[in-house]
């Protein structure tokens, strides 16, 4: 019963402080609406009230700052615990509010601290009224003070000014003093002598300054100054010239914020949106900044939301203006007080759609050109992320072996995609889901690692599609799982050893993410682009001596890019040179139709997957509405190829074959591919390298990064009258310049035993033991010979599967295609693969030994001793497949000459 009646007296001891509480809010509310009070009186009222509605938790202290005043309650006593509020009027804090406590803690604080939040923003409210008061009344003043005496419209304003703002009034009269230098009035020199401590530090004439403080100017000296320097402009400039500077200089004044929170390092993206935000309420067409002024702003929010890297800063400053920030701020997540950046494929992109626009005035091909609606989450976020979900310690992952990271890898992605974001991001994931509606997206790793001049790091992250049909909550969980999966590709094998390679180990990696709209239509069930693909500015392969490297490269495929840019090992892009898109690389018939797309990936949104369809069953089935389908496919008939009509072709029965002739030859597509290139690589300083797709109807750029490319290589010279054992391959078909004079070890997989292998484990065996062999073997003292195609996406049976980590040590790779079987190697220039084989300075060569011309000593890679157990005993058991050469005492040579197409692999003397 006595606990009861505790319990009791504690509800009403609550009630009764929550009473006072309210009791002292009206009462001070009272006081603040009186308007026969003065403001140091209702300030001297409160902190009595105040004081009255604490005491019930013990002896208490209010006091109320104000600029250099102080109003006390009537027991002024600085006790030691306190609770204090700032005063603040227009983001600006011009006093505290603070309660000062006997006892150690009040017994209910979170109440006492709203209340005495509550009540100094309710003091500030009342300021501010009073200070606009007075400013109503000041200007009512002048303007009757002046309408006799009616001077210039611009003296009317300063007068106000003086009288209301006194430092924005002084910080005008030195604008003027500055305009009136630059325009050469030698009085405005003399003021400016006075106007600064210049002049006093000239007052020794032996040192050149006294060593006494200098005088401090004060109020009067100030006025008496802007005065002199309003009646020089006044003597010297037209009225309506001094109010045009005024009112511009008032203007950039009341904007001035942004320059402040856009220079200032502390500043959150927060803080930027809502400057943004503010500025563009005040000025809507952005007009209220000098154009350096602009430039500046731009430069910060550049090294905010992107890079700190002087040559992008350098470069994007040309091209984008403070309003397009305002837009993008729009559609970002972040967390509170972020300071993360939108990554490097966010950069890019954004600053290669800014130069397109920039150009579309002088290169009509730009008109249709566009970039899909797109998000952004920053690289923070993923930060968040982990320590939302206590996932720091898996960071360290990056310091285990590659093998050990191989292993737990499909582990660290289920972690990451059972883990939880926190309630804001996914209020903003959500905020995107209602402006995307159900369109399909793509998510979109974007790293800070990311698209830099030199580390690329193409295809190391994942980008996943997502058909985003449904209920919101389920499309919502869909597209939090994709971002979580994406955070943890940072945590692969390829792009740890790829970091390791680049010496970015031990860099804090940070990962954002774009989520964009999939650009095309839905055909059927399923959602694609009419084609997509990838194009480069330079061409690091080229297949004929008449194409240059500025040429460049395009790769092109119906649907989804992802075929363009992977290396899939059943099918081929088509290929061209934009510079010289009549040179192509098969010239027969047979060729055109033997390696032309046969696949297309598409997004199914009746099951919501990622899917790849046979384009035979998608023509037979959608042909008659695939968009622009007469402009794609040929028609194969008798032996030949013949221009597809959407009228007359009859799609479920004729044999369509995917050449892209109408494209290439009868629509502008190639020319504006070629022009994208060259602007691209002109302004951003460098080769570069795009993603696109088109639906139909409007190009759309997606990507656009640094390309990746070799040093240029100086043809080999090819030594004649050589020695047939001294010779053990040649090559005379896509062959590049380049030379490699000292490899001691030649590791190859033989075509025949490879094919033989019936064990789809045994096959991936072969990839585990060239890993191991990477590793152990000296680097870039080997080269890998072996069928088909290296490291592609698909049936493995036509290439050993392999990624860069696999890989990145070896000096060549050359790929032997023989007829016996089907290893054919795709000539995938521009994939993510052979990127990192350009990056990494790794030489390729295709090699095709039953071609009458050319050399391959089967007997040589037959008969040498094999050295695998050496350095992989482990995989002793495939030693009829895998071979590892010491050529010592002899060294490897490799020499490939561009001009000649000609290339040998011999043995030579040290």
């Amino acid at each position: 019963m006595k606990n009861l009646q505790n319990q009791f007296d504690q509800l009403v001891g609550i009630i009764d402080e929550q009473t006072k509480e309210l009791s002292s809010i009206f009462e001070i509310e009272d006081i603040l609406h009186n308007p026969d009070v003065n403001t140091e009186d209702a300030l001297s009222a409160i902190p009595d009230l105040m004081q009255d509605a604490l005491s019930i938790n013990g002896k208490c202290s209010v006091t109320i700052y104000y600029h250099d005043k102080e109003f006390h309650s009537s027991n002024k006593k600085e006790y030691k615990h306190k609770i204090s509020a700032d005063i603040v009027v227009r983001k600006r804090k011009i006093g505290m509010l603070e309660a000062t406590f006997k006892n150690k803690r009040p017994k209910n604080f979170e109440d006492e601290k709203d209340f005495i939040n509550a009540a100094a923003f309710r003091i500030a409210d009342f300021l501010l009224y009073r200070r606009l008061k007075s400013i109503f009344s000041q200007w009512e003043s002048t303007k009757k003070e002046f309408i006799n005496r009616k001077p210039g419209e611009w003296q009317v304003i300063l007068e106000l000014l003086r009288r209301t703002d006194p430092e924005l009034f002084f910080r005008i009269s030195r604008k003027m003093l500055n305009y009136l230098i630059w325009q050469g009035y030698n009085e405005a020199e003399q003021i400016l002598k006075k106007f600064t401590p210049y002049g006093q530090y000239e007052q020794d004439e032996v040192t050149g300054e006294i060593n006494s403080p200098l005088e401090k100017y004060t109020i009067e000296d100030n006025i008496r100054y802007s005065r002199e320097i309003f009646e020089i402009a006044r003597s010297n400039l037209n009225n309506e010239t001094i109010l045009r500077l005024i009112q511009n200089w008032i203007q950039q004044d009341k904007t001035s914020f942004l320059v402040r929170v856009t220079a200032n390092n502390n500043s959150s993206l927060t803080d930027i949106s809502q400057a943004l935000r503010r500025f563009f309420q005040i000025a809507p067409h952005g007009s209220a900044l000098a154009d350096s002024i602009k430039i500046g702003v731009s430069a910060s929010l550049i090294r905010r939301f992107f890079s700190d890297q002087l040559e992008f800063i350098n470069i994007a400053k040309k091209f984008v203006d403070i309003a397009d920030f305002a837009d993008l701020a729009k559609r970002m997540i972040f967390p509170v007080g972020s300071h993360g950046k939108l990554g490097g494929k966010s950069a890019g992109l954004f600053l290669a759609k800014h130069i397109i626009d920039e150009y579309k005035q002088e290169v009509e091909l730009f008109d249709s050109i566009r970039t899909p609606k797109t998000w952004y989450i920053t690289s923070d976020t993923m930060v968040l992320f982990m320590d939302y979900n206590n996932l720091e310690d898996i960071l360290e992952q990056k310091y285990k072996t590659i093998d050990e990271i191989r292993k737990e890898y499909p582990h660290v992605i289920q972690l990451f995609k059972t883990s939880h974001f926190p309630p804001h991001i996914l209020q903003g994931l959500s905020m995107a889901l209602d402006d995307f509606g159900d369109h399909p997206l793509i998510v979109r790793s974007s790293s800070l690692l990311e698209d830099r001049l030199g580390a690329a790091f193409s295809g190391k992250y994942k980008s996943l599609f997502i058909a985003n049909q449904g209920s919101k909550q389920a499309r919502l969980q869909l597209l939090s799982d994709a971002i979580a999966e994406v955070y943890a590709s940072t945590l692969g094998p390829d792009p740890i050893e790829y970091r390791s390679a680049k010496g970015l180990l031990d860099f804090h990696e940070e990962m954002g993410i774009m989520i964009q709209e999939v650009v095309g239509q839905q055909i059927g069930d399923y959602f694609f682009p009419a084609y997509a693909g990838v194009a480069f500015s330079r061409n690091e392969f080229v297949w004929s001596p008449r194409i240059k490297r500025n040429d460049g490269l395009a790769r092109i495929v119906p649907g989804l890019g992802t075929r363009a840019v992977d290396r899939i090992g059943d099918d081929y892009p088509i290929m061209v040179a934009p510079g010289r898109p009549e040179l192509r690389t098969n010239i027969t018939i047979e060729e055109t139709v033997r390696y032309s797309p046969k696949y297309i990936d598409a997004i199914n949104l009746k099951n919501n997957k990622f899917e790849t369809i046979e384009l035979e069953e998608l023509f037979r089935k959608y042909g008659h509405i695939y968009p622009g389908i007469e402009k794609i496919v040929s028609v194969y008939q008798h032996g030949h190829l013949s221009k597809a009509n959407r009228l007359m072709t009859d799609f479920t029965k004729e044999d369509l074959i995917v050449t892209f002739e109408g494209t290439i030859k009868e629509t502008p597509f190639i020319r504006m591919l070629h022009k994208i290139l060259t602007v691209l690589e002109k302004e951003m300083k460098g080769p570069v390298d795009i993603e696109f797709a088109c639906d139909g109807k409007n190009f759309y750029l997606l990507q656009c990064r640094p390309q990746s490319h070799a040093d240029v290589a100086a043809p080999a010279k090819i030594p004649k009258n050589l020695s047939k054992d001294d010779i053990v391959f040649s090559a005379n078909k896509f062959v590049s310049n380049g030379s490699l004079k000292d490899i001691q070890y030649l590791v190859y997989v033989s075509p025949e035993n490879y094919a033989s292998l019936s064990d789809l484990n045994m096959m991936k065996d072969v990839g585990r033991a060239v890993s191991k062999l990477n590793k152990t073997l000296p680097a870039r003292k080997f080269i890998l010979i072996g069928p088909g195609r290296w490291g592609s996406r698909g049936d493995i049976k036509l290439g050993v599967s392999v990624t860069y980590s696999d890989i990145n040590n070896t000096a060549a790779l050359i790929e032997v295609a023989r007829k016996s079987g089907d290893y054919v190697p795709d000539l995938s220039f521009g994939t993510h693969f052979f990127q990192d084989l350009v990056e990494a300075n790794i030489y390729y060569l295709p090699l095709y030994p039953d071609e009458k011309r050319n050399i391959f000593r089967d007997d040589f890679f037959e008969k040498s001793p094999n050295v695998l157990k050496q350095f992989a005993p482990e995989f002793k058991k495939l030693e009829k497949v895998v071979k590892v050469i010491d050529v010592k005492p002899k060294v490897f040579k490799l020499l490939m000459n561009a001009e000649s197409n000609h290339a040998l692999g011999i043995l030579a003397d040290k």
